[in-house]
């Protein structure tokens, strides 16, 4: 038995779910989501809440039972609510700034500047720098309604200028994110 697939999906008042054929579409004041809902798994509206049930108890039925019910939920949250993530980009002499196209434009240490556009439906913001145990940390805000395009534009901007093992106060890293510092070589 799925422990996350039987709990269900309370629908606030200003979402508007509608399951279309064998898929769903929730719309709230952020914007509209769909999604196919796989087959053998049912989804029911009942006194302004969403169960989710499954056909059969195989395997892979129970496992898509568990995600069918978190990416609704999730698609719930996210119109109602919103999603974002947050990065600081931490070096001296680093830069980073949104332009009015929502392009965003880093300065991480390259001899050329990176410009990284986002997928429609994702705001960027960058917050003014501030100075942390003498670092210079540039706060980036990824906020959208469709929480895996958040977390993958998030995940896409990192991996422009990962931190640095050797040099922890270098790079772009989530907000509250723990690099490991390690010891260089050792002359012997």
């Amino acid at each position: 038995m799925s422990r996350i697939g039987q709990i269900p999906i309370p629908i606030p008042s200003s979402v508007k779910v509608d399951f279309k054929d064998s898929g769903v579409q929730i719309e709230g004041p952020k914007g509209s989501l769909d999604w196919i809902i796989p087959q053998g798994i049912d989804a029911n509206i009942e006194d302004n809440v969403i169960t989710v049930a499954r056909a059969n108890d195989t395997r892979q039925q129970k496992a898509l039972h568990g995600l069918t019910r978190s990416l609704i939920a999730n698609m719930v949250t996210g119109v109602s609510e919103g999603f974002e993530k947050k990065l600081r980009v931490v070096g001296t002499g680093y830069r980073a700034e949104v332009n009015r196209q929502n392009v965003l434009t880093l300065d991480v240490g390259y001899s050329h500047t990176v410009t990284f556009n986002p997928p429609e439906g994702i705001t960027l913001t960058v917050e003014p720098q501030e100075s942390i145990d003498g670092q210079t940390h540039i706060p980036i805000t990824i906020s959208g309604i469709d929480k895996q395009v958040v977390g993958q534009v998030a995940a896409s901007i990192r991996q422009i200028k990962k931190p640095e093992t050797y040099k922890p106060c270098k790079g772009i890293r989530y907000d509250g994110e723990r690099v490991r510092d390690k010891e260089g070589k050792v002359a012997g």
